[in-house]
């Protein structure tokens, strides 16, 4: 995904996404919950979100896989 065909999600969204995000670094342990790992999971969400996937259990459990051994 380029920086032109990044989705456009509104304020109510995105918050929701955050909230996603913040459920879905509680799950991983601690010594992954760096900056680095929640881009990852993070960037999982948006991409996730954007294909149009709108179940919040989905957007972590994705999340939750991407971050669960750290970032690389």
């Amino acid at each position: 995904m380029t920086a032109n065909d990044q989705p456009k999600f509104d304020p109510e969204y995105v918050a929701t996404l955050r909230e996603v995000l913040d459920i879905a670094v509680t799950q991983i342990a601690t010594e992954h919950r760096t900056p680095a790992t929640k881009a990852v999971m993070a960037q999982i969400i948006v991409q996730n979100a954007a294909r149009g996937v709108t179940d919040a259990r989905a957007l972590v459990h994705d999340a939750v896989l991407a971050g669960a051994d750290g970032a690389p």
